[in-house]
């Protein structure tokens, strides 16, 4: 039976602010917002060009979830975001305002560089390299 992964849940202060992040400054295209109940939302954004996993916007609800809001990891990297154009992208992030924690850098696997979502979270910007 083919299985794939679906959606990765992240969670957020605020549905519009991370809306707002991810569209604005990632690009990435907003799939779905629909409201659920008063206060929760299914909010699913995905990277252009994407046909596969997305991101699932969860706002955290109590002490225990908001806790976790920029440190889903403890402090390694969470996501990974590959380019096509490791260049392009980095350029552009950066023009957007997007904080970048470790500079570029080539690795075996290839060219990488760490940025920080709005609430802290580490990604790694990557363009693999052809094997």
């Amino acid at each position: 039976m083919p299985q794939e992964l679906a959606h990765i849940a992240l969670v957020v202060d605020d549905y519009d602010e991370a809306i707002a992040f991810y569209t604005e400054k990632l690009g990435f295209r907003l799939v779905q917002d629909t409201p659920q109940s008063e206060t929760k939302r299914w909010v699913i954004v995905a990277p252009p060009g994407s046909s596969g996993c997305s991101l699932l916007l969860a706002k955290g609800v109590g002490d225990e979830q908001r806790s976790r809001i920029g440190n889903q990891t403890g402090g390694r990297v969470f996501l990974f975001l590959s380019t096509d154009d490791f260049d392009r992208d980095y350029r552009a992030l950066c023009d957007k305002g997007v904080t970048f924690v470790r500079p570029p850098k080539s690795e075996p696997y290839g060219t990488v560089a760490v940025f920080q979502d709005l609430y802290g979270n580490l990604w790694d910007l990557v363009q693999f390299a052809l094997a």
